[in-house]
């Protein structure tokens, strides 16, 4: 079954898709988090000029559109983090990563992107989660 993810909170989405998408068999549940910013349910930029506090406010949305499929932080497989300024940015978001996230970590690759969606957003990490129905 496939089940479309917009939790409490999150800034209703422009265009067509989820924030996350779960997919729920009988044995296990893959959850897909789309690409998420630092951004309030309205749409604000939240912690301009500070990556560390975007990848805190980025890991909390992400959170949240796990916890909608019962599922947590500790359950991703997969993320991929895209960084403006991949050199200067990168301890930072790193080190909220490292921090957030339990061991075994999920499968992780950093990307440095030339822009993100939303006009200065420094990070953006989209993440695949496998548990229990």
């Amino acid at each position: 079954m496939r089940i479309p993810l917009l939790p409490p909170g999150h800034s209703k989405p422009v265009g067509k898709y989820s924030p996350g998408i779960a997919l729920t068999g009988p044995a296990e549940q893959l959850v897909f988090v789309s690409g998420q910013v630092a951004t309030d349910d309205a749409g604000r930029l939240l912690h301009p000029d500070d990556p560390a506090g975007q990848a805190e406010v980025v890991f909390d949305r992400i959170e949240a559109v796990l916890g909608q499929a019962g599922l947590g932080l500790a359950d991703l497989v997969s993320l991929t983090i895209y960084l403006i300024d991949l050199p200067a940015n990168f301890a930072a978001v790193s080190a909220v990563r490292n921090r957030r996230l339990s061991q075994p970590g999920p499968s992780s690759a950093f990307v440095g992107v030339a822009g993100l969606v939303e006009a200065g957003c420094l990070v953006e990490i989209s993440g695949i989660a496998a548990g229990q129905p």
